[in-house]
């Protein structure tokens, strides 16, 4: 009889064990999701999230971890490859929050994976923050999804704008991916402005290709055989170098303009002279930058041997804006439905948030009103500023 007794109480005390342990740990560790591309079309996209993740990890465990209500909780990352698919992405998110239980995600970057991860995330009321994508179908009539960017339909007219103060051109090509939700869509919003400035027909060529093609010589024909003055294509660093050197290789004497896209260190280290001289809009310029920007270029610099694209600066500033939801809930309860529900509201009332990419203040759709940078990519091949652009 002893024996069972003391089975009876070695068994609770197992079972106390364990679900005080599981208990403690939901309720005492924040976990952060990173939905990335580490593999797939845009692998550098992935990188850069990572690194910038790592980065700001380093800083909270440095400083015992987040504090709130008073209380410091330590934080782990929860990293996902989305593999640059949408599928994955989704599968990404659906397992971060139902099995890994994190509080908030960061990414999707890229809208074609952000879109349809967006709607995970809000069905599941958890909030996410994309850094990067900048197509309006991510955050709108989705309360727990928000961005770090500006969004296509200021980025097309300010590109429209600045190439006809710029250059004084009149005629406009377009070559953009159609099975892309970012691309596509911003070819829409340029093609708009720009027809809106110079008339219907202004826009001579309006060329597009699908996913994963690498021989536009076809469009490129077109296109200079249209009278063009010069050639936007809104793309990724991969298809940009094909783009650029094709179109070289058969004539093109025009420029040819970018979009945040071509941000990534990738781009000029696979274009080559090539994209020297070239102009493109983004979220913020490495060359010449100051104060806690340029802290952050120069110790990402440091330690991974490269300058950070937009992409790494975005992540950086979306996990702040993490943490500094995290920070405003007012306390953790250690039920994750109410505590991804209370960093979602705090998220919401940020405002002014000193950002690398610039100052923040969320609209209700969870989008930020934000200034544009048009960079110019010098002889050296950096990113250097040329103006800001704001709304």
């Amino acid at each position: 009889m002893k024996k069972l007794v003391y089975l009876v109480m070695a068994a609770c005390v197992v079972t106390f064990c364990f679900s005080s342990n599981g208990w403690t740990q939901r309720k005492t560790t924040i976990k952060v999701g990173i939905n990335a591309p580490m593999t797939g079309d845009i692998p550098k996209v992935g990188e850069g999230t990572k690194y910038a993740a790592e980065m700001w990890l380093d800083d909270v465990n440095k400083a015992g971890g987040i504090e709130v209500g008073g209380k410091k909780y330590p934080v782990e990352l929860v990293l996902e490859d989305n593999e640059s698919k949408a599928e994955s992405a989704v599968k990404a998110n659906t397992k971060m929050i139902t099995q890994d239980d994190v509080m908030i995600i960061i990414g999707p970057q890229s809208s074609k994976q952000a879109i349809p991860a967006g709607d995970v995330a809000n069905n599941y009321e958890t909030p996410m923050i994309s850094p990067w994508s900048t197509n309006p179908a991510t955050t709108a009539d989705r309360p727990f999804v928000f961005r770090g960017c500006f969004l296509d339909p200021f980025q097309g007219p300010v590109l429209a704008n600045f190439i006809t103060e710029e250059f004084g051109f009149k005629k406009a090509a377009v070559l953009y991916d159609v099975a892309s939700d970012y691309p596509k869509g911003l070819a829409e919003f340029f093609k708009a402005a720009w027809e809106e400035k110079h008339g219907a027909g202004s826009v001579v060529a309006y060329e597009s290709f699908t996913t994963k093609d690498t021989d536009f010589s076809s469009q490129l024909t077109k296109i200079i055989k249209s009278g063009a003055d010069f050639l936007f294509t809104p793309q990724y660093y991969n298809e940009v170098a094909l783009i650029v050197n094709q179109a070289k290789d058969l004539g093109w004497k025009g420029p040819v303009v970018g979009s945040d896209s071509w941000g990534s260190a990738e781009t000029v280290e696979l274009c080559g002279e090539a994209c020297f001289g070239q102009f493109f809009s983004t979220h913020y310029a490495a060359a010449g930058a100051k104060g806690a920007t340029k802290e952050f270029i120069d110790r990402y610099n440091a330690s991974y041997g490269y300058v950070p694209d937009d992409v790494g600066a975005l992540t950086w500033d979306a996990l702040r804006l993490a943490q500094a939801a995290i920070e405003g809930a007012g306390e953790l309860t250690g039920d994750i439905k109410k505590d991804r529900t209370a960093v979602r509201d705090a998220l919401a009332r940020v405002e002014n948030f000193e950002g690398i990419t610039g100052k923040m203040t969320f609209t209700e759709e969870g989008d930020p009103n934000k200034c544009a940078v048009i960079v110019k990519i010098s002889d050296k091949g950096e990113y250097e500023f040329y103006k800001s652009i704001c709304p």
